[in-house]
C-alpha cells in the first residue's frame, strides 16, 4: 500500500530533523517548521508496526480546517499546507503540558474514576457518576510532555509549583483551552457530534503564545454521535464514538496494552484496509465533507516535491 511510513528528506537550509511517534518534523532555516504527517498509527504510546494509508491526510486536513477555524481565538503556528499530509509553520518554543480538556467521563478518566480516584490532575470529581456521563462543566486535565515514554497526568498546582509554566502563561493556556473547547463543541454539534475530551498543545514565539500541533483530529480527541446519546446512557449501552479508541479496543481484545512482554498484535491487511477505512469515516463525520484520496504513484516523491516548492517561496 502506498504509505507513508518514514520520510528521509534533505531539504535547502534544512537545520534540524525531529522524528515523532505520528510525524516526522523539519526545521528549516532554524524558521521554520516544515510537518509531515505519516500515516504511522500509535496507541498506548507504542508505535504500531503497520502505517495506516491516507490517515496522515486525515489528520493533517482536520486539523488545517480547525486551526483556520479557531485563528479568530487564538493565533496558530501555520504558514502554509502545501500538500494533504505536509504543514509548514513558524518555529515555536512548545510549552512542556499538553491542556487536556474534559466535557465528559469517558476514556482515561472513566479508568482512573472506576479505579476509585475521585481527583484527577487537582481537579474533585462528584461521586455517582457513570461512564461517559457529562461533567457539570469542562475540566482541565493537563499532562507533562514526555519526549520518551508515556505522558503523565499532573495538577494546575504542581505545573506551577514546578515553574514548568509562569503563572501569567498558565492562565493565558487555560483561558484559551476553554474557548477553543467550546468553539471546538458548536462546530461538532453542527455535524451531529459531541466533542467529548480533547487536547491543545501551545508554543511561544517572540513573546506570543501560538496554538501548535493539531487540533480536534481522531488523534487528539474524542467523539460521540449525539443522535442517541441519551437512551445510550439510561440502558448503560457503550455510546456509538469518533476517536481512536477504536484502535485501543482491538488492541486490548488481542492481549497488548502497551506493558512490558506484550507484544503488538498480527496486522493482516484487511485490519490495516478497516482502520484506513475508519479513519476516512471519521474524516467526513467531523468535518462535514467527502474525503478526496490524494493518490499519487510515488506519495514520498509527492510530499518532497510539494515542501521544496514551498519553501523556495518562504
Amino acid at each position: 500500500m502506498n504509505a507513508i511510513k518514514e520520510t528521509h528528506f534533505n531539504f535547502p537550509g534544512q537545520t534540524g530533523f525531529y522524528k515523532g511517534k505520528v510525524r516526522d518534523v523539519y526545521t528549516i532555516n532554524n524558521k521554520y517548521l516544515a510537518m509531515v504527517v505519516t500515516d504511522r498509527i500509535s496507541a498506548f504510546d507504542v508505535v504500531l508496526p503497520e502505517p495506516i494509508p491516507y490517515k496522515g491526510q486525515v489528520l493533517n486536513q482536520i486539523a488545517a480546517k480547525f486551526l483556520q477555524a479557531t485563528a479568530d481565538i487564538v493565533p496558530n503556528w501555520v504558514v502554509n499546507v502545501p500538500d494533504p499530509s505536509v504543514t509548514i509553520g513558524r518555529i515555536c518554543e512548545p510549552f512542556k503540558v499538553e491542556m487536556v480538556i474534559r466535557g465528559y467521563l469517558a476514556g482515561h478518566a472513566w479508568r482512573e474514576y472506576s479505579a476509585g480516584k475521585r481527583q484527577l490532575c487537582g481537579v474533585s470529581l462528584p461521586e455517582g457518576l457513570k461512564e461517559n456521563d457529562k461533567l457539570p462543566e469542562p475540566i482541565i486535565t493537563p499532562t507533562t510532555k514526555a519526549s520518551v515514554g508515556h505522558d503523565e497526568d499532573i495538577s494546575k498546582e504542581e505545573i506551577l509549583k514546578q515553574n514548568i509554566v509562569s503563572a501569567g502563561d498558565y492562565t493565558q493556556l487555560e483561558n484559551y483551552t476553554k474557548a477553543l473547547f467550546k468553539r471546538g463543541t458548536e462546530i461538532a454539534k453542527e455535524q451531529g457530534l459531541i466533542l467529548v475530551d480533547t487536547k491543545y498543545e501551545f508554543g511561544k514565539a517572540d513573546g506570543q503564545i501560538y496554538l501548535i500541533d493539531e487540533i480536534h483530529t481522531p488523534d487528539s480527541s474524542r467523539y460521540f454521535y449525539s443522535s442517541g446519546y441519551e437512551e445510550r446512557q439510561e440502558k448503560n449501552e457503550p455510546q456509538k464514538q469518533l476517536s481512536k479508541e477504536f484502535v485501543r479496543k482491538w488492541l486490548i481484545e488481542n492481549g497488548f496494552q502497551g506493558k512490558d512482554g506484550q507484544v503488538v498484535p498480527l496486522m493482516t491487511p484487511s485490519v490495516v484496509l478497516a482502520i484506513s477505512d475508519r479513519y476516512i469515516e471519521l474524516y467526513e463525520q467531523i468535518t462535514g465533507e467527502t474525503f478526496v484520496k490524494h493518490e499519487s504513484e510515488n506519495v514520498i516523491n509527492r510530499v518532497e516535491r510539494s515542501i521544496i516548492k514551498a519553501l523556495d517561496v518562504l
